[in-house]
């Protein structure tokens, strides 16, 4: 509840910033007087920045289940289901978080968190995981999902994206304005076609910057899961090996809706600034360093 009220109290905060930084700098009376009116902008930038992540976040369960194809095991008689539930079981009361969900899903070796609310989540291993790894690796896995969920990343990457999205529509918008009014010099009551390619071209530029940001806060957020999961264990060993055996696998795709909730992701080279995940070596090399 307290990552729901801090939600949206950050929302507020965007908007009351933007709001004062236009006024001050007399966007608002230049807008205003052109035909845009900056109260409806804002409103439209939280709509459309922070509604859709929030209503993402709230769909993020039901979709993962529906994209991956997870079946629940909360209930399975198996033995390494039930050995996988307890598990979980284990980690969320340490954690102090309501029992999740828990899924297997067909595929390559991943595993994912996700759910709006610590209280409501899912967490889920893939078939491929569990044949490729021991029981303490998948232990380790399992411990990282559940940190993330205790960590409430999802509710604060869905956040993060918020204020992003924010950004990215409202600042769009303005600039395209000012592009189609001021160096343009269309005087034609309402926009003409500078506005309509500045901001489409400004959501594409901006759209990428603001997934740099969100990529980078979902690196470091990994650091924490992964040290989530040593405490989780009491020690760190059963984590680094799990990653160092994640590092010599072709990580299973999952699909978008999930993708940056996966343990592992690899990419190189610029597309490395887009990742949710850093290197393995790096999250090692962090893990072995850590106290």
């Amino acid at each position: 509840m307290k990552r729901v009220v801090l939600f949206v109290v950050t929302n507020l905060a965007v908007m009351l910033v933007l709001g004062i930084a236009a006024s001050v700098l007399g966007v608002n009376r230049f807008l205003t007087a052109n035909g845009l009116n900056l109260p409806m902008l804002l409103g439209f930038a939280a709509l459309i920045g922070f509604g859709g992540a929030f209503i993402s976040l709230l769909i993020s369960k039901p979709m993962a289940k529906w994209s991956t194809g997870a079946k629940l095991i909360n209930s399975s008689t198996d033995p390494t289901h039930r050995w996988i539930v307890g598990t979980v079981e284990g980690f969320a009361k340490k954690a102090g978080i309501g029992m999740p969900e828990v899924a297997i899903f067909e595929g390559a070796p991943n595993a994912f968190a996700t759910g709006a609310f610590k209280n409501s989540s899912l967490v889920a291993v893939s078939t491929g995981l569990l044949q490729t790894m021991n029981r303490e690796e998948v232990e380790a896995v399992i411990g990282h999902e559940v940190a993330h969920v205790a960590n409430g990343d999802m509710i604060t990457l869905a956040l993060i994206q918020g204020v992003m999205n924010t950004f990215v529509v409202f600042l769009s918008r303005v600039i395209g304005y000012f592009v189609d009014k001021v160096i343009l010099k269309n005087d034609r009551g309402g926009v003409g076609i500078g506005y309509y390619v500045t901001t489409i071209v400004l959501d594409i530029v901006l759209g990428v910057l603001a997934a740099v940001v969100v990529a980078g806060f979902s690196r470091q957020r990994e650091y924490r899961a992964d040290a989530g999961a040593a405490a989780l264990m009491g020690r760190k060993q059963p984590m680094i090996n799990a990653l160092a055996r994640l590092g010599g696998m072709v990580p299973g795709e999952l699909p978008k809706t999930v993708a940056n909730m996966g343990i592992n992701s690899k990419r190189s080279g610029l597309m490395s600034l887009l990742s949710s995940h850093p290197p393995i070596e790096d999250r090692i090399r962090a893990l072995q360093q850590s106290q």
